[in-house]
């Protein structure tokens, strides 16, 4: 699948899809090198590593479009395409759908801000960045090849919540993310892999 090699982990619940198609920005933050600027951003929430002023201007130009929940607007200075889940954007040749994230037994993202994840479709590749979020009901529904969740706990699930969430969507790959970071470190994505019935991708944040 050669869209793995386009995806690059930043660190947190930060990626970088550099597809042919379009750079697609997932939650920026803490960008440390000069990075390709950006067709598309997507801001899952508004917490402060997740909706970045400063880094989302790293990489913003004038076609930029922004999409995100409504909630990022009074952060934010740019436009922002206000979206909540089930919603699907075209943008050029990407489709992308919000879904809903949310915690279950958690106080820190309640399902009634509307918090968002994505799922992005690239020339038939479904690939899903669940955003920050519990293993909640609406993943026995979704269809994506490439999946993008973390694994840390606290905030979020933990490895073994996620490898659950990972079974049920039954992708081609998953790719754990915050980690290594404010929680989380390198044994538990390597619980999550252990616990996976899919092939796993570890990777190193990129700054």
């Amino acid at each position: 699948m050669d869209i793995l090699d386009k995806i690059h982990w930043l660190g947190q619940a930060a990626f970088c899809v550099e597809s042919d198609e379009a750079v697609i920005y997932i939650d920026p933050f803490e960008l440390k090198r000069d990075k390709p600027k950006a067709d598309i951003i997507l801001i899952s929430h508004g917490h402060f590593d997740h909706c970045s002023s400063e880094d989302i201007k790293k990489i913003h130009q004038s076609q930029t479009v922004i999409i995100g929940p409504e909630a990022v607007r009074a952060i934010l200075s740019y436009p922002v395409r206000a979206v909540k889940p089930k919603d699907k954007i075209i943008v050029g040749n990407i489709e992308i759908e919000a879904v809903p994230a949310y915690n279950i037994n958690k106080r820190f993202h309640p399902l009634s801000e509307g918090n968002l994840g994505f799922i992005i479709q690239i020339n038939k590749i479904r690939i899903y960045h669940t955003g920050d979020t519990d293993f909640v009901p609406e993943m026995n529904q979704i269809k994506a090849n490439i999946v993008l969740l973390p694994v840390g706990g606290t905030y979020t699930m933990n490895a073994q919540e996620a490898a659950e969430a990972v079974n049920i969507i039954k992708p081609d790959v998953a790719i754990p993310m915050h980690w290594g970071g404010v929680v989380g470190s390198r044994k538990d994505a390597e619980n999550f892999q252990k616990f996976c019935k899919c092939n796993v991708k570890i990777i190193e944040p990129e700054k």
